[in-house]
């Protein structure tokens, strides 16, 4: 897993991602209305947030292998990169065209954009 000093720079914010990412995929699965303001009536809004379980599951998954197999490194860099960003940027847009959401959702932003420009960061350097 970490061995060295270098591991730990390339993999930290895999870590950090797979800790927050698999509690909150469970949270949006299974209860969004008991952490965010989200209150889900139909089959289908549940549908939808089970499916984004899914992804992040799958995501985080794919994380871990990265952790634990040098040679899935760089593809699971890539991926905490694209999704990290993807996050990031979108909830950029809803905060300039939809308004200010709640704090979780504000520290969500800047914490997937650290990750994201992080992982940017370790994948430029190129020592993974």
């Amino acid at each position: 897993m970490i061995k060295t000093k270098q591991d730990f720079i390339c993999k930290i914010h895999l870590i950090i991602s797979v800790l927050i990412v698999v509690p909150v995929s469970f949270v949006y699965g299974f209860g969004p209305d008991l952490q965010f303001d989200i209150y889900l009536n139909t089959t289908n809004e549940r549908n939808f947030f089970k499916a984004i379980m899914g992804l992040y599951l799958g995501f985080s998954a794919f994380w871990v292998l990265g952790i634990f197999k040098a040679s899935y490194l760089k593809l699971a860099l890539i991926a905490n990169l694209i999704f990290m960003m993807g996050l990031g940027f979108g909830r950029l847009l809803s905060l300039i065209l939809d308004g200010t959401p709640t704090s979780g959702y504000l520290f969500g932003t800047f914490a997937e954009l650290f990750l994201g420009f992080y992982g940017l960061w370790v994948l430029w350097r190129g020592n993974y």
